[in-house]
């Protein structure tokens, strides 16, 4: 009786976390059009902190920072959003061009399937439509655009968000603090939340750095190649690298179906694959991981599992924030004996960093 009643003791808390998990998955599913808007002025809010340290770490030739705080506050503030005002304006109207020609391009890749299945005399060949539903280029492009107003519509909302978030800031270590019932618990709070912040922001450092220089480089060769819509898919490129493993691939597909019809050779086909993917693979292969280091230490199945997961929650918006989701939930399930094994089967090698070994002090929080 006594075994039957540690057994009963035991499962409790794993049914009441299993419980407690699929109520705030189901919260996240159901609250997904009011938490995505609030998400996104967290990332927004984060990288307009990160500009604006890197602005007021720029010192003159006397030493001294060049400007206050609370002016590179505000310059990030305006740069940020005007940046990403433009960036929408110029994707909207090339998505706008390019679901106008949707029709033509899909008529192109038909006729272009059936060229091929005549040239190899196939008794029962794939047709486009097949593949894809008539009209399905065009409800693509279409879905692309819905997704871009989306984001835009919202933008009133997100930068509400962040304004508020800003002038908030300044009271968010004491409220942190006063969380704690001693100095020694918010002490240990701050270091983890400290760790927390070193990584995330080395990756989204390092990521925005590649993301740029990927969308850069996919627009120069889609330039030179006279491809249209170069900066539509240069955005692509920048906001698909934010996605593991299958980002890159299909910031290469989509150029190269878009040349395979545009062109009247294969020439440009070839050249715009072979260019876009020589980049790919020598940003995220060679330069990324050099960059990036062993700093996030999850393992690779984790991290397909963790973009399926947060994709089929947030769409697009979690499949880009699901490395960082991961990282966090990481860090914090070490800092706990019940939850570490959690976060030895997240990370890549299972090397956890111990809290006592954490050398990040509450200092270094307060100043990054």
């Amino acid at each position: 009786m006594i075994k039957a009643f540690f057994m009963r003791s035991s499962l409790l808390p794993v049914t009441l976390s299993l419980i407690l998990v699929c109520l705030v998955g189901w919260l996240l599913v159901v609250g997904r059009s009011l938490l995505l808007p609030f998400v996104i002025a967290l990332v927004v809010w984060y990288l307009i902190n990160a500009l604006s340290a890197f602005l007021a770490r720029a010192p003159s030739r006397d030493g001294r920072p060049v400007l206050p705080g609370w002016l590179s506050l505000g310059l990030s503030l305006v740069l940020i959003f005007s940046a990403g005002t433009v960036v929408f304006d110029m994707v909207a109207a090339n998505l706008a061009d390019l679901a106008r020609d949707g029709t033509i391009y899909q008529a192109r890749l038909e006729s272009l399937f059936n060229q091929v299945a005549t040239l190899l005399k196939l008794n029962d060949p794939i047709e486009f439509r097949d593949l894809m539903p008539e009209g399905g280029v065009q409800r693509m492009v279409t879905a692309g655009a819905g997704f871009i107003t989306q984001i835009a519509g919202s933008a009133s909302l997100v930068f509400i968000y962040t304004l508020f978030l800003i002038l908030e800031q300044s009271t968010f270590d004491t409220k942190f603090a006063r969380l704690f019932s001693n100095s020694e618990k918010a002490e240990a709070a701050f270091r983890v939340r400290a760790e927390i912040n070193n990584r995330i922001r080395h990756y989204f450092g390092i990521k925005t750095a590649v993301s740029i220089a990927t969308g850069a480089l996919t627009s120069a060769v889609l330039i030179v190649m006279g491809l249209p819509y170069a900066a539509l898919f240069g955005f692509i490129a920048f906001v698909l690298n934010y996605i593991p493993t299958i980002g890159s691939m299909i910031g290469v597909i989509f150029p190269s179906l878009l040349a395979l019809v545009y062109f009247d050779t294969l020439t440009p086909f070839f050249v715009i694959s072979v260019g876009l993917g020589i980049i790919q693979f020598s940003i995220g292969n060679l330069i990324e991981p050099r960059l990036m280091g062993s700093s996030l230490n999850i393992s690779g199945i984790v991290i397909m599992l963790s973009l399926a997961l947060w994709g089929a929650i947030w769409g697009v918006v979690g499949m880009v924030l699901c490395v960082p989701l991961t990282v966090v939930t990481m860090i914090i399930c070490a800092r706990f004996p019940a939850s570490r094994p959690i976060a030895v089967l997240l990370s890549a090698d299972g090397n956890i960093v111990d809290d006592s070994t954490s050398s990040t002090a509450v200092k270094d929080m307060n100043g990054a």
